[in-house]
């Protein structure tokens, strides 16, 4: 009987679901979005149970489109936003709260607090920025401001966990409450060394421990699925991964110095950095890519909160497109963005800014400009922030990037990875498969069941599909560069007082 790899891309978005073959071809696909919540200004949340019921709704028809059955699956890999905050009953498995979801901004306060209380040390020893995205400052706020979810915290009837905590519970049927290394280091919870929980910050934050999933490798089976969770089958779950260490391990990033960028709801850019820890600063961090057998892989990475959200705001908040693809139709049609830059802040800038005041902007606005410079200036946005984080990593890790690896939904507009490669001054590479996010749980879940046999051979698996090569003047690329930072320094703590 031939057997495949499930994997589940459990975004901020939306939910997918994959199934790939022994030759790391995907067989079948299903995706659905969710319900987005945004109950006050600057929070964010998601309904976990609905996540759960959506994620599964995918699988069905992921086996059903590949005309697969459930015991064909030889182990599942799970890729999925990360420090998402999740608190939930143990024994009925109900969501206490809606999720409090990355882009949440309501623990500003909290980081401020920590920040001013033992920033530099906590940053060292973690390995993550303190800023509202950390689960541990979620927690915090709930502690605080919740009094019946403190109480079921403190006496330990409800317990927390970020997405994969959550899914490997509700398939394991309650059995297993665990997290990996990848997903736990950008949670401000873990110590970026030890690998274990940092007593320290739990104790400023007051985190009672016992609500804490046991953290675990990226590779190697944490348990099986509950047959009456999994269509009947019992299934190991066997990897696990941060979605964007998942897309670095899909994009074939194995190597000291390759870094790729994922063009999600945010995008996400990451450089290996191999066996070095290289401790955070000018708003990188350093979080582990992977953990598997005694091997211990780090990276340095900048976070931008809205990347392709902006296309979905010209669409949903605008209204200016009907479909995401409508925006390189439009930004097309000029030759230029006649002076046009949009800083879309949304909920604040990510890195290196790390700016929570900030706030969303359209410069350079003149009789002459319409949607289609709007447009235009919303993808060169996204590549902007990642030229932004681009220029920080080369400092910090000391290596020349030389490339980058492009991948998620934006990988798919020929125009901004055009843009991209222009402004970075360097080529821009493309995969035969963009949903690299999926492929890296994937390939976890499979080497840990002897489904592959190393990760030398998984990375041979990579192939590029388009390249794009930088085609503007050094002096065209600053002048442009010059007017971005012109744009985002006057958009920069927006709200402050």
């Amino acid at each position: 009987m031939e057997t495949y790899v499930l994997g589940f891309d459990l975004g901020t978005t939306g939910t997918r679901a994959m199934i790939f073959n022994r030759e790391s071809k995907e067989i079948s696909s299903a995706y659905t979005e969710f319900t987005q919540y945004f109950p006050q200004d600057g929070w964010v949340e998601h309904d976990a149970q609905e996540i759960y019921d959506a994620t599964m709704k995918m699988a069905a028809e992921a086996l059903k489109k590949g005309n697969i059955k459930p015991e064909q699956i030889a182990a599942i890999g799970i890729a999925n936003q990360r420090v998402t905050t999740v608190v939930w009953d143990k024994e009925t498995g109900i969501p206490a709260c809606r999720a409090i979801v990355w882009q949440d901004r309501r623990t500003l306060p909290i980081c401020e607090r920590l920040e001013a209380l033992d920033g530099e040390n906590i940053v060292k020893r973690t390995g993550v920025v303190i800023i509202p995205n950390d689960s541990a400052t979620k927690i915090a706020w709930l502690l605080e401001n919740n009094e019946e979810i403190r109480h079921g915290l403190e006496e330990g009837n409800l317990i927390y966990g970020t997405i994969d905590t959550w899914m490997v519970w509700k398939l394991t049927g309650g059995k297993v409450h665990i997290t990996e290394h990848s997903n736990n280091s950008l949670t401000l919870l873990q110590n970026a060394t030890t690998l274990d929980y940092d007593d320290e910050v739990l104790k400023i934050l007051n985190i009672p421990r016992h609500i804490l999933p046991e953290i675990r490798k990226s590779s190697e089976v944490y348990g099986h699925t509950e047959p009456d969770q999994f269509f009947g089958a019992s299934v190991p779950i066997a990897g696990i991964l941060g979605d964007q260490q998942a897309a670095a391990i899909g994009q074939a990033c194995m190597e000291p110095g390759t870094a790729k960028n994922t063009y999600g709801t945010g995008s996400f850019i990451v450089m290996n950095t191999g066996d070095r820890y290289i401790e955070p600063s000018d708003g990188i961090f350093s979080p582990v890519i992977y953990t598997k057998d005694n091997v211990v892989n780090y990276g340095l990475e900048g976070l931008v909160d809205v990347s392709g959200a902006v296309i979905q705001w010209l669409r949903d908040g605008l209204g200016i497109i009907q479909s995401s693809g409508e925006a390189e139709e439009l930004a097309r049609q000029v030759d230029n963005n006649m002076g046009v830059y949009f800083v879309p802040a949304f909920v604040g800038l990510g890195a290196p800014y790390y700016d929570s005041y900030a706030r969303g902007t359209i410069f350079g606005i003149s009789r002459g400009a319409d949607k289609r410079h709007i447009a235009r200036g919303a993808l060169e946005s996204m590549a902007f922030q990642v030229r932004d984080s681009f220029e920080v990593l080369e400092k910090k890790s000391g290596m020349k990037l030389t490339r980058l690896r492009a991948d998620g939904g934006g990988a798919r507009s020929d125009f901004m990875l055009q843009f991209q490669a222009d402004i970075l001054g360097v080529p821009v590479e493309r995969p035969e498969i963009t949903e690299t996010t999926c492929l890296g749980g994937v390939y976890m879940a499979g080497l840990a069941v002897g489904y592959w046999d190393s990760i030398d051979q998984v990375s041979e698996f990579w192939k590029v599909e388009k390249a794009f090569e930088p085609k503007i003047s050094d002096s065209e690329r600053e002048d442009q560069i010059m007017m971005w930072k012109k744009a985002i320094e006057r958009a920069g703590g927006w709200l402050k007082k």
